[in-house]
């Protein structure tokens, strides 16, 4: 037995009961855990009937789940009565299970209960999730189908996998367990979540984004979004192997972001603008300063010169913000090739503009907007927000002088993510912004299966930045400019 992650003998708590289901209903802790209780799905259409046999079986199953949900809650306890958990902190993960798997074992032999093989599996690694882990939502992270989980209340927990959102089976025991869980996520990184502060956003170990919102604000319970973090980062071979754009889109977005373009990239919420903008970022030389200003911390570039900011948020006395726009003004004076901001959506959408037009070309960032003209408009608008008192002319002059490529990201409806517009941005005439579209993804039918059917083409316009391209080396064939017939 690991008895260094024991409490000292007079420290660690007797068992009270000798029983599961008496030390279950005994007035629990609030760190109290029971095994997730799968939460019915709702079904489409008539309801069908069961046979008695399947009957007398989900019966059977569903006091087989709370039969262990109650045990589970007496050993947890028991975990956190024994282990020391200031200890922890340096345990392998082979000593703690082994710890957690000894500790179970006497109190399963105390408490007169055997279990099969299978189930006393499952219950250690659903008390080491909950000790060191995430508790019921721990699988789901390390499930690399699982793109988003978002959990509304404790008996409803959704993902996406695929473009797609399912109800998942899994279950917090009661909002208390949730409540522990966010608390357990927020303070790893300092910060809190209570009446008075009821939403936060992190960022958890793995890089994956988090927000949470709780009551009295999330009415039916706790409201929280994870968005994962991809570990391997998909670059422009594998955005054009799933069908996001084409090799000629690619051969064209390459010498665009090369010879020092500064690019937009506009798209709506999950349709892939940070997944685009991190391979458009592999085509920087690796000799170019690059620095990135995020509110979460989630781009991954390659290059070996790379300097990364993250805002903060305000402290509890509401002192304290770092925002976007004073790492950007900071950003300006450590001399920088490029300046990638995760996304614009505020007043430092002046900044970003101004350090486009005076010597930092190349830069990027994001902006929410349904089209290249949308985004446009978008930037008029975050420069009205800014309190920025300016002719509209003289605005709308700016964005031309400072943004030259706006990519529009998509999500269709069947849950693919395609770039549907490739769009210049050429110039003034009269008071209107000038754009000329080079690349469009065009919708020729559906499925039955609701699948997407459709084709990237050009517009058949040449690159206003052809000469741009030529003198940096870059000699696009004509070709790629022709549309399909």
């Amino acid at each position: 037995m690991f008895s260094r992650y024991r409490k000292p003998a007079e420290q660690a708590a007797k068992p009270a009961t000798s029983a599961p289901v008496a030390a279950a209903h005994a007035a629990p802790k609030a760190d109290a855990i029971a095994k997730p209780v799968a939460a019915p799905v709702p079904k489409v259409g008539a309801p069908q009937m069961r046979t008695p046999a399947e009957a007398v079986a989900a019966e059977k199953e569903k006091k087989r789940k709370e039969k262990m949900g109650e045990l589970k809650v007496e050993l947890h306890k028991r975990l956190l009565d024994n282990l020391n958990l200031s200890a922890l902190e340096h345990a392998s993960e082979a000593s703690l299970r082994s710890e957690i798997a000894t500790i179970t074992a006497e109190a399963l032999e105390e408490m007169s209960v055997v279990l099969n093989k299978e189930d006393r599996q499952s219950l250690h690694q659903e008390l080491y999730d909950e000790v060191m882990g995430l508790g019921p939502i721990e699988p789901l992270l390390k499930d690399e189908t699982v793109n988003d989980i978002l959990i509304n209340g404790p008996r409803r927990i959704f993902v996406e996998r695929g473009g797609k959102l399912q109800l998942t089976d899994i279950t917090f025991k009661d909002e208390r367990h949730l409540l522990r869980i966010i608390d357990k996520i927020v303070s790893a990184v300092g910060r809190r979540v209570d009446e008075s502060n009821p939403y936060v956003d992190a960022r958890l170990a793995d890089g994956s984004r988090f927000n949470a919102m709780v009551p009295p604000v999330a009415v039916d319970g706790s409201l929280v979004s994870i968005r994962k973090f991809k570990k391997e980062k998909l670059g422009i071979p594998d955005l054009v192997r799933f069908g996001a754009f084409t090799e000629e889109m690619a051969a064209y977005l390459q010498a665009a972001v090369s010879t020092r373009l500064n690019i937009i990239v506009s798209g709506g919420t999950g349709s892939g603008k940070t997944t685009t903008l991190n391979a458009l970022s592999s085509f920087i030389d690796n000799t170019e300063r690059v620095l990135t200003i995020e509110d979460t911390a989630e781009l991954q570039l390659q290059q070996v010169h790379v300097g990364r900011m993250e805002s903060r948020p305000a402290n509890v006395e509401g002192k304290g913000a770092v925002t976007q726009r004073d790492c950007l003004r900071n950003a300006l004076r450590m001399r920088p090739d490029r300046i990638i901001v995760g996304e614009t959506r505020g007043e430092e959408v002046i900044d970003m503009l101004q350090a486009m037009n005076t010597g930092h070309d190349g830069s990027m960032t994001t902006i929410h907007a349904n089209s290249a003209r949308d985004g446009v408009s978008r930037l008029e608008n975050m420069i009205a927000m800014a309190g920025i008192e300016m002719p509209i002319k003289a605005v709308r002059a700016q964005i031309a002088s400072a943004v030259n490529l706006i990519v529009q990201a998509s999500r269709l409806q069947d849950g693919s993510r395609r770039m549907t517009s490739i769009t210049e941005i050429t110039g003034m005439e009269g008071d209107v912004i000038s754009m000329q579209e080079i690349f469009r993804y065009e919708r020729l039918g559906i499925e039955p299966s609701g699948k997407i059917i459709g084709r990237f083409n050009a517009t058949g316009v040449r690159s206003h930045y052809s000469e741009r391209f030529k003198q940096w080396g870059y000699n696009l064939p004509a070709s790629i400019y022709e549309p399909l017939p």
